[in-house]
């Protein structure tokens, strides 16, 4: 069977990343190990192609996750990032994002509030974001 073969850009910050994904947002975590990854290896490509590099060979792709509807709308849609070097059949997993609460979730343990997890950093920037949409879908 040819297939391709999945490799790291940053492998240790990826998989940084794939932990807190699987701590905060189990069904995306399934969904990439389960579902993704075969169909990567299996050469079906998913998510939307940004970016074609014909000299080097290269495609750029982003995969959206699934994810909570609230945790979309204050912290951004979780996105698989991903270059396919055709010539080589590697796919290289490039990053997961929004990498800063990921990673902040990776080095100390997050709080929620009504149920969403928020950034110590930006901690009454993501209260007033939850609040406001809780008070918009009233």
């Amino acid at each position: 069977m040819k297939g391709y073969i999945l490799d790291y850009v940053n492998e240790n910050e990826y998989h940084k990343l794939e932990r807190a994904l699987k701590k905060y947002n189990m069904l995306a975590y399934k969904k990439l190990n389960f579902e993704y990854y075969p169909a990567l290896r299996g050469g079906n490509f998913l998510g939307e192609k940004v970016k074609t590099d014909k000299n080097e060979g290269r495609v750029y792709y982003e995969l959206k996750l699934p994810s909570d509807h609230m945790f979309s709308q204050v912290h951004g849609d979780v996105i698989l990032h991903y270059i396919v070097y055709t010539k080589e059949s590697i796919v290289m997993l490039d990053t997961i994002t929004p990498s800063d609460i990921l990673l902040e979730g990776h080095m100390a343990e997050l709080t929620t509030y009504k149920g969403v997890m928020i950034s110590k950093q930006n901690e009454a920037k993501d209260m007033f974001k939850i609040d406001l949409l809780n008070m918009l879908n009233k």
